[in-house]
């Protein structure tokens, strides 16, 4: 199994006893002084790609028992995490050094109202001066996990 292919699906039955495991994290560190609106917001903005460029993250969709559809969503858990601007900073150099699937939001997106400002905004900083609130990460487990070290679950 290749680090981004999916790992066995969950059993169709309802309380189905074996645990899924998947070799693979999808993680987001926020930094620990952001309002909450911003940490959902900043999380939202972050996952959303994950899944245009990871087809293997998406589950199936869903349906409830009167056959009404909705969107599929992410197979696996999105686990956030917090820390500092120190935290974020080292976990963006670990990211960048391992070559991982990443995501970032940084200040300046707080004043933008749109997607072609957004990517302005971040294209206009260079990488050691980026001011940022959040990261996300997805890769095999071991990987998530030293790019995450000195974060801590969020709250």
């Amino acid at each position: 199994m290749s680090t981004h292919e999916a790992a066995p699906e969950a059993p169709e039955a309802p309380g189905a006893e074996t645990p899924v495991r998947f070799d693979t994290k999808i993680a987001v560190l926020l930094r620990e002084d952001l309002e909450t609106w911003q940490r959902l917001n900043v999380t939202a903005f972050l996952v959303s790609g994950l899944g245009s460029q990871f087809p293997e993250v998406i589950g199936e969709p869903y349906e409830d028992a009167d056959a009404v559809g909705y969107l599929p969503m992410f197979r696996q858990p999105v686990l956030v995490f917090e820390g500092t601007k120190e935290t974020l900073t080292a976990a963006h150099a670990r990211v960048l050094s391992r070559a991982l699937p990443r995501a970032l939001f940084t200040s300046d997106l707080f004043t933008t109202g749109n997607d072609r400002d957004n990517r302005a905004a971040v294209r206009a900083v260079a990488t050691a001066d980026l001011d940022l609130v959040g990261l996300a990460v997805y890769g095999p487990k071991n990987a998530v996990d030293k790019v995450l070290k000195g974060a801590r679950m969020h709250p």
